[in-house]
């Protein structure tokens, strides 16, 4: 299964790689093309994201002991809390995948919340499981470009970003589309995927992490901490804090993805296992069972990993710089 037609598959990975390739794109192109680029990238993902990582596709603190699944919760948790959400409040998940996030902050807070995904295949998905989880009446997708929601302005209590407002072409233009939604005083929080200060633009290897990173998880582009701050007040909102959450995790957010559990569900996040995926795919399509690419797809995001642990390791790179943002009171 994918958001992609068996016979479309291998076409589909050859577009989405031609948009990473330096040698006939740009970064302006991707930022163009955003739309094709996160859709296709997403198209080809999900089912290993789900499978690897479950539904809430993000990085997280973690304390010593703690589970897995816990220390999700309690990440996306700490937003709800951060926004003070309640059953009375109406909330926008902007990039909300296939809901994970929204149905735990839903279930936690009371709050009614509307998750905005461009992406069909992850609604389709999404929408199952809040059927099934029976928080259809509380949650809804909204299929839509999160630079442009059809929604009408001032109509939202708060809203939070996990991991997706990195896919933006322009976060001052993302942030002044949530700004415009949001009520007078509403909080908006998010973590992003940032360059930190470490980052050193002449040094190979943290350009070859950034690139790595970039082309193993659909982004046009990735932007330094200080960028998503002055974004956030060009688009109008009062910064009440922001900082990097990593240095303050016990475990490092990407000791999933280097091998540190020992578990049969963490398997197919460590290297062993992901290189266990890569090689059953290529069987699977020697077969004609798995379509032509998905072993391309799974080395890809077998690098991907790998550049995001090394990003990681170097301190070069964060999945969740938290800023809590307002929209100054009428």
């Amino acid at each position: 299964m994918s958001g992609v037609a068996k016979t479309e598959y291998a076409k589909t990975v050859r577009s989405y790689r031609d948009l990473h390739n330096d040698d006939v794109s740009s970064v302006n192109a991707r930022k163009a093309n955003y739309t094709t680029l996160v859709n296709q990238y997403y198209d080809l993902a999900t089912d290993f994201y789900e499978f690897g990582w479950g539904q809430s596709f993000h990085f997280f603190t973690r304390n010593r002991g703690e589970r897995f699944k816990q220390a999700i919760a309690r990440h996306e948790r700490f937003l709800a809390d951060t926004l003070g959400l309640d059953s009375q409040m109406c909330v926008l998940d902007i990039g909300c995948g296939v809901g994970g996030p929204m149905r735990e902050i839903a279930r936690y807070s009371g709050a009614a919340v509307v998750g905005i995904n461009n992406n069909a295949y992850q609604i389709e998905k999404g929408q199952d499981a809040l059927e099934r989880q029976r928080l259809d009446s509380r949650c809804r997708f909204l299929k839509a470009d999160f630079m442009e929601i059809p929604l009408e302005d001032e109509s939202f209590d708060g809203a939070y970003a996990i991991e997706a407002t990195c896919h933006a072409p322009d976060k001052t233009e993302l942030f002044a589309e949530i700004w415009r939604l949001l009520k007078p005083g509403a909080g908006f929080v998010g973590y992003e995927w940032c360059l930190t200060p470490g980052f050193n633009a002449s040094r190979e290897a943290h350009c070859a992490i950034k690139k790595g990173i970039e082309e193993g998880d659909g982004l046009p582009d990735i932007a330094y901490t200080h960028e998503v701050d002055q974004a956030l007040c060009t688009a109008g909102f009062e910064l009440i804090t922001a900082y990097d959450l990593a240095p303050r995790s016990e475990v490092p957010w990407w000791a999933p993805l280097a091998g540190s559990e020992w578990s049969l569900r963490s398997l197919p996040r460590r290297p062993v296992g992901r290189e266990l995926v890569r090689r059953t795919t290529a069987l699977l399509e020697k077969l004609k069972i798995a379509p032509q690419g998905t072993s391309e797809v799974s080395a890809m995001l077998n690098r991907a990993a790998d550049a995001l642990v090394a990003g990681g390791k170097s301190g070069c790179f964060t999945p969740m710089y938290f800023f809590h943002a307002r929209k100054p009171a009428a």
